[in-house]
């Protein structure tokens, strides 16, 4: 009963429009209290200690720190660079800046772990210019949207980092190493409805007048962006600083490349950029630490163990149980941010993922690439939210071009679910 009323007072506070880490917090403290009505303060210390508990861990403190370079980055200009450069290399023509917009967006999936920011980064950038050559706004949404999308798979990525956390067989290193090649196929999957429905719609009429820039010049300027993923994934690699540590390197970096190199950012821009990565991280460290407490509720409440008996009894067998998965966790991804899907469901699906002896680190990647599907999934699409904002288009005009994206990333989703290996081969390769 009290379990029920846990689910249904969650929802209902969602409903309400309670933030959602406060309703998985307040939700998680009835259950706690009702559970222990005869105890004393009704066994509520058990919050503040699980508050504590959800924030205490190492990894987490990559977070802030790949917001910030998310941040950094986005005033840097290196974006416009790496622009201006990718153009250099495949021209101009119907198709090929919504290719550019997707390559650029997994490009900046090496530096940044937040798909809202490298939204943010890529459309201010490409929108406009996709603009003038006369895409319509709703598609440039679209793509921009989708793109950033592969940023919680190509590594580093946030979404990752929270895995790690809650799941203990699965290291960072090891789920860097397999999201590497699922958000390539996943970016590449993506090119191909862009450019196919840029030249079936005669879209970008206007692209193949507008000047091409020199490959040379645009190397170079583009030259310190490049070396960005190389020192961050290259430096782990090697040995030289974890993923924690390398965080704080690639922000020293991108300081190091706006102040003195491109000179776009100054002292006074510290100041908006410091406040912005520092409300972005701490709206997701507040979530986590609240959801630690409706894990705990769960947890004692017996709740995971009648959940995953009644799944993995109802005769499905395993790929059924997996298809359900699928279903549910995509419908969901359509109203919730992808950690607050992890910090969820997790906990719930672990006794599934051991019942059935998949692979911890495959298994995450096949919830990420879940999740990446839903940040651009009307109706509450966190990356399409941002691009559609820059672009001043509603939402609901990107249907028609968003559909057959979000069917093209679904195909790798089921790849990498036929073939493991697809995730799980660069990391034995490199001996994680």
């Amino acid at each position: 009963m009290i379990a029920t009323l846990l689910f249904i007072g969650f929802i209902a506070l969602m409903l309400l429009g309670v933030p959602i880490g406060a309703a998985l917090g307040l939700a998680g403290a009835v259950a706690i209290a009702l559970a222990n009505a005869d105890a004393q303060w009704f066994g509520l210390l058990a919050i503040p200690q699980n508050f504590y508990a959800g924030l205490g861990k190492y990894p987490l403190l990559a977070i802030p720190m790949f917001v910030l370079v998310g941040s950094i980055f986005d005033r840097s200009g290196v974006a416009l660079r790496l622009v201006n450069f990718a153009v250099a290399i495949v021209g101009r023509g119907p198709g090929m800046l919504p290719l550019v917009a997707i390559a650029v967006a997994m490009f900046l999936g090496g530096i940044s772990g937040s798909g809202p920011a490298n939204a943010a980064a890529v459309g201010g950038v490409m929108i406009a210019a996709m603009r003038r050559a006369g895409y319509p706004g709703s598609f440039s949404a679209s793509v921009v949207g989708a793109a950033a999308a592969t940023d919680i798979l190509i590594p580093p990525s946030v979404a990752f980092i929270i895995y790690s956390v809650l799941v203990p067989g699965a290291s960072v290193p090891a789920l860097f190493a397999a999201g590497m090649v699922p958000g390539i196929l996943a970016g590449l999957a993506l090119i191909i409805p862009a450019v196919w429905m840029s030249r079936k719609h005669k879209m970008g009429a206007l692209e193949a007048s507008l000047p091409r820039p020199a490959f040379w010049k645009s190397l170079r300027e583009a030259a310190w962006g490049l070396a960005a993923p190389v020192l961050i994934l290259g430096g782990m690699r090697m040995g030289w600083f974890t993923p924690t540590e390398a965080a704080v390197v690639a922000v020293f970096y991108g300081l190091f490349v706006g102040m003195v190199v491109h000179r776009t950012i100054g002292v006074r821009d510290l100041f908006p950029i410091l406040r912005e990565a520092g409300e972005l991280s701490a709206v997701i460290l507040i979530v986590v630490s609240l959801a630690g407490i409706f894990a705990f509720s769960l947890s004692t409440l017996g709740v995971i163990d009648p959940i995953t008996n009644a799944i993995v009894n109802s005769g499905l067998g395993e790929w059924g149980v997996m298809a359900l998965l699928i279903l549910m966790l995509i419908t969901v991804g359509m109203f919730l941010d992808g950690i607050s899907i992890f910090l969820i469901f997790v906990p719930l699906l672990m006794p599934i993922m051991q019942h059935y002896h998949w692979d911890p680190v495959w298994f995450g990647v096949i919830l990420t690439l879940k999740v990446a599907l839903g940040q651009f999934t009307p109706p509450l699409a966190v990356n399409l939210m941002v691009s559609c904002r820059i672009a001043g288009v509603r939402m609901e005009s990107t249907v028609r071009w968003v559909g057959w994206m979000l069917f093209a990333m679904f195909c790798v989703m089921v790849l990498v679910i036929a073939f493991p290996q697809l995730a799980l081969w660069l990391p034995a390769k490199l001996g994680y």
